[in-house]
């Protein structure tokens, strides 16, 4: 499970995402093209149903996708995990402490320590975004989206992003690049540049995605592999759709 980092909290709760037209699930491919009329169980219904009858059908609860994540995802330890399970079954203190072997007081207790966790979280959660708006003002070159290594390297001013851009690109408009750096700094602000001349939440097949790149550099399918490793883009296991994360 990986989800990405600009879904919003609501939309995690709903396990699933609205971008303009499309209903996306967070947790796999599916997604519903509003307009459209989906056959769900001998039923026609539109897109804003089908979501929601596919989330009961492929994944049962939100909350059990989420809690089957690792904790690298969670943050939980399995002591955790498994007593949300237990609080989120509704069954009583006494009930729990039976199935864990521990006293109903220990149980309340931790239930006081995982209000206290989501009480933490939250104010994590706004110095995380305060502290991402300062950095905005200060850097021109944000972490993008997909990004799977994020260190040092994202953290490029906006007259250093302007000197890569002038050394590697022999044009903006139409956008050419003149060679493809190996240095992972200026390659990472080379592919956003890139990136931009995908529209967001619009779908490409290959063949679109190769005629983009095909004008900005010769080696295109170098780029196009790289928007994908650096997590520029996504794209199914097929290769038959590509879009920007």
């Amino acid at each position: 499970m990986n989800i990405d980092s600009n879904v919003g909290f609501d939309e995690l709760k709903k396990g699933y995402k609205k971008e303009k037209n499309i209903f996306r699930c967070l947790f796999c491919e599916h997604q519903y093209l509003n307009g459209d009329i989906y056959s769900f169980d001998n039923r026609l219904v539109e897109a804003s149903t089908a979501i929601e009858l596919h989330m009961q059908e492929a994944h049962g609860s939100v909350f059990d996708v989420l809690i089957s994540g690792n904790k690298k995802n969670t943050g939980l330890t399995s002591v955790q995990s498994e007593l949300l399970t237990h609080f989120y079954s509704g069954i009583s203190d006494k009930e729990i402490a039976a199935k864990t072997n521990t006293s109903q007081s220990t149980v309340r207790y931790q239930r006081f320590n995982l209000k206290e966790k989501a009480r933490q979280a939250k104010v994590f959660l706004a110095l995380f975004e305060l502290m991402n708006e300062k950095s905005k003002e200060e850097h021109e070159f944000e972490i993008h989206a997909g990004a799977t290594m994020v260190d040092e390297r994202y953290m490029t001013s906006v007259e250093e992003t302007q000197r890569i851009i002038e050394t590697f690109f022999s044009s903006i408009n139409p956008l050419v690049l003149k060679t493809f750096s190996p240095k992972e700094k200026k390659k990472l602000v080379i592919l956003k540049v890139i990136s931009e001349q995908f529209e967001k939440e619009k779908r490409y097949d290959e063949k679109e995605v190769n005629n983009i790149l095909k004008s900005i550099y010769d080696d295109y399918a170098t780029i196009r592999r790289y928007l994908i490793e650096y997590g520029f883009m996504e794209r199914t296991q097929n290769c038959t759709e590509y879009w920007l994360k």
